[in-house]
C-alpha cells in the first residue's frame, strides 16, 4: 500500500476523553516536506502553543508529519483542538506555501494507564534519530518535552 493511501485511513472526527492523554499523529499533504524549513517548523509549534483547551506534554516536527502528546483540557474536544492546530499552521504558512498543507484527519492513541507517560515521550522525541535525520537529537531543533 502506497504512504498516500495509508494516510487516507486516517480519522477524521473524534471527541476524545476529557482529561486523557493522546498521542496525535498529522501528516502533510501527500507527503510533502513542509516541515523540513526549520520556520515552518516553528509555525507549527507556535500554533499548539495557541491551543488552550489542551496542555502540550511534548511534540516533535518531522519534515512531512507531526507527533503531538497531549493531554486534552475538562472541556476538550480532540478533533476540535486537532483541527484548530492544523488551521493555525495553515494560515501562517499562507505567505510561504501555497496548496493545501496537510492531509485529512489525523491518528490518535489514547494512552492507557498502563503505559509509562515518560517513556511514550521519549519514543515521539526520538523519531529524527530513527529516521536518521540527526545523530543526536541536540542537533534538531523541532522537539520538547516538559519534563527538560
Amino acid at each position: 500500500m502506497s504512504r498516500n493511501a495509508q494516510g487516507n485511513r486516517l480519522r477524521t472526527g473524534r471527541d476524545g476523553e476529557p482529561n486523557r492523554i493522546y498521542l496525535v499523529t498529522a501528516v502533510c499533504h501527500q507527503r510533502q516536506l513542509i516541515f523540513r524549513n526549520f520556520l515552518n517548523g516553528r509555525k507549527f509549534v507556535h500554533a499548539i502553543m495557541q491551543v488552550h483547551q489542551a496542555e502540550t506534554l511534548c511534540y516533535v516536527v518531522m519534515p512531512d508529519h507531526i507527533h503531538w502528546l497531549l493531554q486534552l483540557g475538562g472541556d476538550g474536544n480532540l478533533s476540535k483542538i486537532v483541527q484548530k492546530a492544523k488551521s493555525l499552521t495553515t494560515m501562517v504558512l499562507r505567505e510561504v506555501w501555497q496548496g493545501p498543507v496537510w492531509q485529512r484527519g489525523f491518528h490518535d492513541h489514547a494512552l492507557r494507564k498502563d503505559e509509562d507517560l515518560v517513556n511514550v515521550a521519549r519514543y515521539v522525541v526520538a523519531n529524527p534519530l530513527r529516521a536518521g535525520l540527526v545523530k543526536s537529537l541536540r542537533n534538531y531543533p523541532l522537539w520538547d518535552a516538559i519534563w527538560l
